[in-house]
């Protein structure tokens, strides 16, 4: 049974729109290539058709993986989300120990993007700040060792 996966209204429209595109523009250039690699003659030594084959069956893979995402998807309204707690959705503000400050995006693991700041419910942060509140200080494990980080301001994400 799959896991439910939360989304907010971007990561849905994203999931979307690589769904659409793989499904459609890609199977069309994929389907091309194979039919292109049939004509150069024997396909048991065809090089062309074989990588064209590997492409395709990593193409349905993917378009299959986002199909279950979409139907397991459970979608985080922005507008329904408050600032009094930090929930999947939210903009989280903190200060480090070290004084940096930094913004956080909780979002569910499958639109997780670190390198952006958007960072999954199951990371050891977000895991850390879900359901805390402005002003807390939040201590947690990371596979860097423990770090420690103070909520400064709570905020509604992308509406």
């Amino acid at each position: 049974m799959p896991k439910d996966v939360i989304l907010t209204a971007e990561g849905l429209a994203n999931l979307k729109a690589e769904f659409d595109e793989l499904s459609t523009l890609r199977r069309r250039e994929v389907a091309a290539r194979i039919k292109e690699a049939r004509e150069f003659g024997d396909i048991s030594e065809n090089a062309e058709y074989d990588a064209a084959k590997n492409e395709q069956a990593m193409l349905e893979a993917r378009i299959a993986q986002l199909e279950d995402k979409l139907r397991s998807a459970t979608v985080i309204d922005a507008s329904d989300l408050g600032t009094d707690v930090v929930r999947v959705g939210s903009v989280v503000h903190v200060k480090e120990d070290n004084g940096k400050s930094t913004k956080y995006t909780i979002v569910g693991s499958a639109e997780a993007k670190p390198a952006e700041m958007r960072l999954s419910n199951d990371s050891p942060v977000g895991r850390a700040l879900l359901g805390r509140k402005r002003g807390e200080e939040v201590v947690f494990t990371t596979p860097k060792g423990k770090r420690k980080l103070k909520i400064t301001k709570i905020d509604v994400g992308a509406k």
